[in-house]
């Protein structure tokens, strides 16, 4: 099923080492359209959760409705938001943290790269206790340009020291697939947030799955 054993594993965070999308959505959707007057649909709220929060937030409202540091205060009220609503409920996808143990064991290095904020992923890697099974961390502000662009990977790799081509990536978006294609690695697809058929157009995609459990996982490391 699987061939060669990747010299490094790259993980995105939310929608792929957590089933938190959803919390993420109802975050923005209500501070969007309830308290900065938005008019946007659930799919739409979605389509535009890719990237680093201004970001987001530029797509939503144009370039001129926010300065800067008011972009950053409404960034941190939805990850408080996000956080206290989800913190109940926080756990890796199943089959994970026996799979980082396995890795770990087996010596391959793991990294995580992600358009979270530092203050989102500590709040996963601190709470979980998880955080010694990673050599590098990228988050949001680590890099000029966010997925797809490949900025985030391609750092991740030279931090590990790793040729990008003998990374493997897993994600849960079609950009941040985009972005490990881009970066020139291979990615296996956590199904938490989009369907298959959203990721035809990607050539780097080998596996899609519900969680980190069964075969495919075990034959990997």
């Amino acid at each position: 099923m699987t061939t060669t054993t990747p010299k490094a594993l790259i993980f995105d965070l939310n929608g792929t080492m957590i089933n938190d999308m959803d919390f993420h959505s109802r975050a923005w959707y209500h501070l969007l359209n309830d308290e900065l007057g938005g008019n946007f649909t659930w799919k739409e709220v979605k389509q535009n959760m890719y990237g680093k929060n201004p970001e987001l937030l530029v797509r939503m409202f144009g370039p001129d409705r926010f300065t800067q540091a008011e972009m950053e205060t409404l960034s941190v009220e939805k990850e408080k938001r996000y956080q206290k609503e989800y913190l109940p409920q926080l756990t890796l996808l199943p089959g994970l943290m026996e799979f980082l143990e396995k890795a770990h064991q087996a010596g391959i290095p793991m990294a995580i790269g992600s358009a979270a904020i530092p203050f989102n992923i500590d709040f996963v890697l601190d709470n979980l206790n998880i955080r010694h099974y990673f050599k590098a961390i990228v988050s949001a502000d680590d890099v000029l340009l966010s997925k797809p662009h490949p900025e985030t990977y391609l750092k991740v790799a030279a931090m590990l020291q790793v040729n990008p081509a003998d990374c493997l990536v897993f994600e849960d978006v079609p950009k941040g697939g985009e972005a490990a294609n881009n970066a020139g690695m291979k990615c296996v697809i956590l199904t938490t947030t989009h369907e298959e058929h959203e990721f035809k157009y990607l050539p780097n995609v080998l596996h899609f799955a519900a969680d980190f459990t069964g075969e495919y996982f075990d034959e990997l490391v």
